[in-house]
């Protein structure tokens, strides 16, 4: 899996490519994910247009990562969800509680205004 990260204003957009699976993808989530969450960032955008497939691993490490966000009163936005990603969300009935988006400008758009999170 290939990671890029990005920064719009306050918000962390990472550029997921590949399988997020057990030992192929899940890890390297992850360690972004944490490096993220360290920084103190709240706001992330998981670009998830070029993750062709996610298994239980994927989907649990999403759900970490949703878990570790919110606990920081963070947020987590999905954009791009392929066809298959998208099914297994929908039969892990997860679909509605991430926020998703079809655009990266729609996602960051939802996060208000630059500049708005919150300092700890």
């Amino acid at each position: 899996m290939n990671i890029a990260e990005r920064q719009t204003g306050d918000i962390t957009i990472l550029d997921l490519q590949g399988k997020i699976m057990f030992e192929d993808g899940d890890q390297e989530l992850r360690a972004a994910v944490g490096r993220f969450i360290d920084s103190g960032r709240t706001k992330l955008v998981l670009n998830m247009g070029e993750v062709p497939y996610m298994d239980s691993a994927g989907l649990s490490e999403l759900v970490r990562t949703y878990v570790a966000i919110n606990k920081r009163n963070g947020r987590i936005a999905l954009v791009d969800l392929t066809r298959k990603v998208n099914g297994v969300l929908a039969i892990a009935k997860l679909l509605t509680i991430f926020e998703l988006f079809d655009s990266e400008a729609g996602a960051v758009r939802s996060f208000g205004s630059p500049g708005s999170q919150d300092v700890p």
